[in-house]
């Protein structure tokens, strides 16, 4: 077995969290504080006391959802495993997720807190500690407290107490549950609460792309720097978006090479605007540097109108508008690589695949809070362009100008937005959330330090 140098592994900001002699240990902190690859490490650290013995030793590993345990947690303890160089002396399974010393049986166990009963009713045993990663994903500590008790009553005979380490990235929000529950546990005895940032690295992780990554968002926009990369809870404002970051241009720049056009559709026809996006994307290796370009917008809305389109009518201008953005000069032969929509609309989704064969995608939406964060990751790396069509001045950028928070809201920990002519808002948080990866847009299943 390699020796593993700590101090060379471990920023000295962890130190209090490495030696902690508390049952309980919050760790917060923004994008590449390496917080989570110090819990991974430390775990196997302590699994190492009792495995070099010959004894058996337990940790759980916890997500709120169970599917992104494979990409995430499962990954990131094998990590641990070789750089301590042991790697070879586990077996890991993935039906179901476990992580199994040869020799003394002792397991890494992982589970997703949505199927909470598979996860109440196995008797594990020899538990030494418990980690939940990206807590914030958690619906509230009640969701703790329901499994704390059961691996509490699991624990090895000879240890004081079962550890817990809690790890999660800081809500934007203030009033967001886990902030204020975090800021109220920093009064109790038992809990350690940690905070850390890129700035804390003296070892080198964070690399000099890296930190150029960070200093474009930075300048960009200062307040979304702050609440990505120093995890602070920078609160909301008024205005969802900063205007500044939607970059006028006259035409797509012809050394921009377009890689693929995507089509995102919010409809609402009988009762609101129906609206339909064309964006394209620039092609680059890395998804992270691609840019989005607005080429143009449909709009229609029944306001004000005795008769009101029908889906039937309303597919045959979304597919016109299609065909009349496939005929633009920068779009021609470019694939068409997505056409997102709201998940809530059946019937101009079934009347556009029975009239043309196209399927749109639903997308899988989420709180409102996650999705325009998405959105806002984008503007803030400058990557978001529109074309001055009478369109996407009328509707795209005045929607956007009047997107505002809802201020009864904005106290609580599942903030609202104003529901008034916000569909191209909409439309394009469609696109950014269902097109993510294709963005490199690294979401809260996916951000590990």
């Amino acid at each position: 077995m390699k020796v593993m140098n700590i101090q060379k592994n471990v920023n000295p900001n962890f130190k209090s969290v490495w030696t902690s002699k508390k049952p309980y240990n919050i760790l917060k902190g923004g994008r590449n504080s390496f917080k989570s690859s110090v819990i991974a490490l430390l775990l196997v650290y302590k699994m190492l006391q009792f495995t070099s013995k010959g004894k058996k030793a337990n940790v759980v590993v916890i997500r709120k959802v169970g599917n992104t345990i494979r990409d995430s947690v499962y990954n990131k303890i094998q990590w641990s495993l070789s750089k301590f160089g042991i790697m070879h002396q586990f077996n890991p399974t993935v039906s179901p997720f476990k992580i199994v010393h040869k020799k003394t049986g002792s397991t890494f166990y992982f589970y997703g807190q949505d199927d909470f009963q598979k996860l109440k009713s196995n008797d594990i045993g020899n538990i030494i500690a418990v980690w939940y990663e990206e807590a914030a994903e958690f619906k509230d500590a009640e969701e703790f407290d329901q499994s704390n008790v059961t691996f509490m009553r699991q624990k090895r005979e000879d240890v004081p107490f079962v550890q817990f380490f809690w790890s999660y990235n800081p809500p934007r929000n203030p009033y967001n549950w886990i902030n204020e529950w975090a800021e109220q546990m920093k009064a109790q005895i038992d809990y350690l609460v940690h905070e850390s940032s890129y700035l804390d690295d003296v070892l080198g992780f964070v690399t000099d792309q890296m930190r150029n990554d960070i200093n474009r968002i930075k300048e960009n926009d200062y307040d979304y720097y702050r609440y990505l990369y120093l995890g602070e809870a920078v609160g909301l404002g008024t205005n969802v978006y900063n205007m500044d970051l939607f970059n006028l241009v006259e035409e797509i720049p012809d050394d921009e090479r377009i890689g693929f056009v995507y089509f995102a559709c919010d409809s609402g026809h009988q009762q609101s605007a129906t609206t339909v996006l064309c964006l394209a994307v620039t092609s680059d290796d890395k998804p992270e540097n691609r840019k989005v370009y607005l080429v143009d917008t449909y709009y229609y809305s029944p306001k004000g109108k005795v008769r009101k389109k029908a889906p039937s009518e309303l597919s045959h201008d979304v597919k016109s508008f299609e065909k009349t953005m496939m005929q633009h000069e920068r779009l021609n032969n470019i694939i068409i690589r997505n056409r997102t929509i709201d998940s809530a609309e059946g019937a101009l989704r079934n009347q556009l695949f029975r009239d043309y064969n196209d399927r749109w995608h639903p997308v899988k939406k989420l709180k409102k809070i996650a999705m325009t964060e998405f959105v806002q990751s984008v503007l803030a790396q400058g990557r978001f362009f529109y074309l001055p069509t009478k369109n996407n001045i009328r509707y795209f950028i005045e929607e956007h100008k009047r997107y505002m928070w809802d201020e009864d809201s904005v106290l609580n920990d599942d903030p609202k937005v104003v529901k008034e002519d916000d569909h191209t808002c909409d439309a394009l948080q469609y696109f950014v959330v269902d097109n993510r990866r294709d963005l490199g847009l690294k979401g809260r299943d996916s951000n590990w330090n």
